[in-house]
């Protein structure tokens, strides 16, 4: 057995000895590419997923989830009744939904500082944030937070007894931000996302 396989299996393993417990495969579709005739590698780690999932099944305490961007690629044994056979779409956060993700972003405006000119909410529903996904939510973030670290740093040699507690990430510094950061899901990804919507949401479910 490869270390691969082996490392699947003890995983499981480690899963059924600590139940309940859930298992969370990130990005599954790299794990589980769609077989070819040919027998390989990712040929081998796909056949002892699917052993042990079908083995968890008999297990009440282990729950198995995974997540991916390309369900079309992903082999289909495993989204068979008894597997991964629940398919849920998780789309571009609304506005109310990017209003939450900055809020955890920023514990709530204190880390990063916020100043007092800035409004999470007023930033979320900017016409620029449409279509952020929580990855460009965060890179907005960082932008905005380096946009106020390069203004400190322009003016610190001007006053220094300047201390950098006093660095505030404000107003200026997320409009600054918002005019770089682009949405990184494009228009043609969000109809090809909607058409594999459509296309999963018939998968047939088990219960």
């Amino acid at each position: 057995v490869g270390e691969s396989e082996r490392a699947v299996r003890q995983c499981f393993q480690r899963a059924r000895s600590s139940q309940p417990c859930v298992i969370f495969f990130d990005e599954i579709d790299a794990l589980c590419p769609k077989r070819t005739n040919m027998e390989n590698g990712a040929s081998r780690v796909v056949n002892q997923l699917l052993t042990e999932m079908d083995g968890v099944e008999a297990r009440p305490g282990v729950f198995l989830m995974a997540a991916t961007n390309r369900p079309d690629i992903v082999d289909p044994a495993v989204m068979r009744p008894g597997r991964l056979d629940k398919v849920l779409y998780v789309g571009l956060p609304a506005a109310e939904d990017r209003v939450d993700i900055l809020r955890a972003l920023t514990k709530r405006g204190k880390t990063p500082l916020l100043g007092e000119d800035v409004e999470l909410t007023e930033v979320a529903r900017n016409p620029c944030c449409e279509g952020y996904s929580g990855a460009d939510l965060a890179a907005l973030v960082r932008e905005a937070s380096i946009e106020a670290l390069k203004e400190f740093m322009a003016s610190r040699d001007q006053n220094q007894d300047q201390m950098a507690g006093e660095i505030k990430v404000c107003g200026r510094h997320f409009t600054a931000a918002l005019s770089k950061i682009r949405p990184s899901v494009s228009d043609r990804d969000k109809m090809r996302y909607e058409q594999l919507r459509l296309q999963y949401a018939a998968v047939p479910s088990k219960g």
